[in-house]
């Protein structure tokens, strides 16, 4: 059985994992995998592909267990129906920063 999208108030694709060190998935919907593309920038891979790539894609990210956590910035780019390029920059800097909390959604 494949994923099912049937909801148009329902996210579309899902993910939330770790960027630091080795990437790791911590859970997601209709995401084949993150790549990482080097320090704070990300593609998310779509199982079955978005009807289009005029969605709303949704980002956080955040540092946990640290005097300074939620000081993430991120931005989604580049959408195309099977993937989306996700930057995370640190708000103070502006400069791409892996965070261990990093979370994406899409909705069309």
């Amino acid at each position: 059985a494949g994923t099912k999208i049937s909801n148009l108030n329902d996210a579309k694709a899902w993910v939330n994992f770790n960027g630091t060190g080795t990437l790791a998935v911590r859970g997601s919907f209709n995401v084949s995998s993150v790549t990482d593309n080097g320090s704070g920038d990300y593609t998310v891979n779509f199982t079955t592909s978005i009807s289009d790539a005029n969605y709303a894609a949704v980002c956080s990210a955040g540092t946990t267990g640290t005097a300074d956590a939620g000081r993430g910035l991120v931005t989604a780019n580049a959408n195309s129906t099977s993937s989306c390029r996700v930057n995370s920059k640190n708000s103070n800097t502006g400069t791409l920063e892996d965070f261990n909390v990093i979370s994406f959604s899409v909705f069309r």
